[in-house]
């Protein structure tokens, strides 16, 4: 047997293996996380973002502080 042979043999295991899998699209994990919402616009954040990034959001958005527009989040 050459090693033609080999890989024909390897690539038919392999398919096998990859058909079994289902998709691996993260769009709906990644709009599950986004919990924070600023009260003024509306717009949403994700669960990790830090408090110095929506201060900067409230600032230079709204010109507001981050307990006007994130009333839920603690610092």
């Amino acid at each position: 047997m050459g090693n033609g042979a080999k890989a024909a043999q390897k690539r038919e295991r392999n398919a096998g293996k990859s058909a079994d899998k289902g998709p691996t699209s993260k769009t709906k994990v990644n709009e599950a996380a986004k919990n924070i919402i600023c009260q003024t616009c509306r717009q949403t954040f994700l669960l990790t973002t830090r408090a110095p990034a929506l201060e900067e959001h409230a600032q230079n958005k709204h010109s507001k502080t981050m307990a006007e527009c994130f009333p839920n989040v603690a610092k």
